[in-house]
């Protein structure tokens, strides 16, 4: 299982929104099935509809 929390602790290169999607859309790196979005991205350009961008990403992802 993916969880937001991880993927920001394990990714401190993630300097914007648009690269955390990025690294959701590849699960992490780990070719992860669920993902858990437990805290909300610290990045000054999160958007209010985060959850549902990374969800899509995620699921979408292949």
């Amino acid at each position: 299982m993916l969880w937001l929390s991880e993927v920001l602790l394990q990714h401190h290169e993630l300097a914007s929104f648009d690269d955390l999607v990025r690294v959701v859309r590849n699960g992490g790196g780990k070719g992860e099935m669920f993902f858990r979005m437990d805290v909300k991205p610290p990045f000054s350009d999160t958007p209010e509809n985060w959850e549902e961008l990374l969800e899509a990403s995620f699921t979408s992802r292949g």
